[in-house]
């Protein structure tokens, strides 16, 4: 009787990514949202950051659990790469504000803006995972060119390749 639930962890892990709800193409939804950064509350609009350059836009679960930690904290250590290539990263989860002004200090290292989900975004953006009463977002990344449309999507709830496809399709964007 142990073995199943051990099987179906592994397949649940060993599951392919699934679709993201916008396509390479697709005209991304605007939003403004109050978040933060290096714990302090600022506001975030999707269509100022674009008018800056490309947007690394990625959705995570739920702040201080342990594949989101890790994703932060890699999207962190890569901020330099990605402003060498003149995007901003910003995260997007369900989670409160008081909750990502902590995240962001102590997961983030104050080196990227994480910001409030609510349901319209989440809705927009079709990233609601079905969590049993908890209001939770996939996994997914979206790399949204400064023309508003998005370049790139990777939705896979491993976080292991998010960083490192994310900073791929903005190096490309910003090389072509």
């Amino acid at each position: 009787m142990r073995l199943f639930p051990m099987l179906a962890a592994v397949a649940i892990v060993a599951a392919p990514a699934t679709a993201a709800g916008l396509a390479v193409g697709a005209k991304a939804p605007t939003f403004a949202t109050r978040g933060a950064i290096a714990g302090k509350v600022v506001n975030i609009d999707l269509a100022q950051q674009l008018k800056k350059g490309p947007v690394v836009l990625y959705f995570f679960p739920a702040a201080f659990t342990g594949g989101c930690n890790a994703e932060a904290h890699a999207f962190a250590e890569a901020v330099p790469e990605f402003q060498k290539a003149g995007a901003t990263v910003i995260g997007m989860s369900a989670d409160d504000v008081p909750t990502l002004q902590r995240f962001s200090a102590e997961k983030c290292a104050g080196k990227f803006a994480v910001a409030s989900a609510g349901p319209a975004v989440i809705g927009n953006y079709n990233v609601a995972l079905n969590a049993r009463g908890k209001s939770l977002t996939t996994r997914t990344s979206y790399v949204i060119g400064r023309d508003g449309r998005v370049a790139f999507v990777h939705d896979d709830m491993n976080p292991a390749q998010h960083v490192a496809l994310t900073l791929a399709a903005v190096q490309k964007l910003h090389h072509s």
